[in-house]
């Protein structure tokens, strides 16, 4: 009798685990959504410029799953093969960890013939990022 109450007792445990295991929330790996705001004055997309022409880049991020906040948004520019960091800002979770939107305006810096390449990414919680490309070409 011991020994079939001891088997009734491990089966129980057994399939309270397997509840518990089957039960947890799984997690998708979705990468955040990020794009450029277009219309109006945005540029959305690669464009020859002049010497010092000032444009504005808008860019709207939002999470993909539930639990998966957004933590970090950062640009970086590449001119001549030279990476620079043009702006690294983090989020401000205590605000709205779920979307994120801002406007960038900036001169584009460069002589004739030099092409700018700017990165937008966007990281969330589990350290997943998306990225939106520009290229400006001074002319």
């Amino acid at each position: 009798m011991k020994k079939q109450f001891s088997f009734i007792t491990g089966l129980f445990v057994l399939l309270t685990m397997l509840v518990q295991l089957s039960s947890c929330e799984k997690d998708e790996g979705k990468l955040p959504n990020i794009s450029f705001k277009t219309g109006g004055s945005y540029v959305s997309g690669d464009k020859t410029v002049t010497p010092g022409e000032v444009v504005l880049v808008g860019i709207s991020a939002s999470k993909s799953e539930d639990k998966d906040v957004l933590k970090s948004f950062n640009i970086q520019h590449t001119k001549n093969s030279a990476l620079t960091a043009y702006n690294d800002s983090t989020i401000d979770i205590s605000g709205s960890p779920d979307s994120y939107a801002h406007d960038f305006s900036f001169a584009v810096a460069g002589a004739t013939s030099d092409t700018t390449h700017y990165t937008f990414t966007v990281t969330n919680r589990d350290g997943l990022t998306n990225s939106v490309k520009l290229n400006f070409i001074v002319n």
